[in-house]
C-alpha cells in the first residue's frame, strides 16, 4: 500500500519524510532513533504491507513530534508509538486517528 495521510483533528498524520522539502532525521535521532536507513526501512515497509508508520506532525510546520506504527497480522493489526518530549498529547491523538483509520478503512481489529 502506498503511505495514506491522516487527518487528526490538531495533529497531520504522515509518511516518514528525508527529502529536499522535509528530513525528520534530526526529529527522529531527538527521539532516539539514529538508525541511518530507518526512514527507507519504514518507507519499504509500507509498499510490502509489512508495517504503516506515520509521522505526527505540528500542523503549521510539518515539525514530527511523535511516531505511531501499525504492524498488520491476519485480520488484527498491533499498534505502537513513542513522542519526543513534551509531545505525548500528539502521540495519544495520533494514535487514536490510526486506530480508527485501521479498523474503518483497512478493517483490523487493533490491538494496542
Amino acid at each position: 500500500m502506498e503511505p495514506v495521510e491522516v487527518n487528526a483533528g490538531g495533529w497531520y498524520l504522515r509518511a516518514l519524510r528525508e527529502d529536499e522539502r522535509v528530513n525528520d532525521r534530526p526529529a527522529l535521532a531527538d527521539g532516539g532513533i539514529t538508525e541511518p536507513g530507518y526512514i527507507a526501512r519504514r518507507t519499504a515497509q509500507w509498499l510490502s504491507d509489512e508495517h504503516y508508520s506515520w509521522a505526527i506532525c505540528q500542523p503549521n510546520t510539518g515539525e514530527l513530534l511523535a511516531e505511531v506504527g501499525l504492524t498488520p497480522s491476519g485480520e488484527s493489526a498491533t499498534l505502537t508509538g513513542w513522542a519526543r518530549a513534551g509531545h505525548e498529547d500528539a502521540l495519544a491523538s495520533g494514535s487514536d486517528a490510526v486506530q480508527r483509520f485501521a479498523e474503518g478503512a483497512l478493517g483490523f481489529t487493533v490491538q494496542r
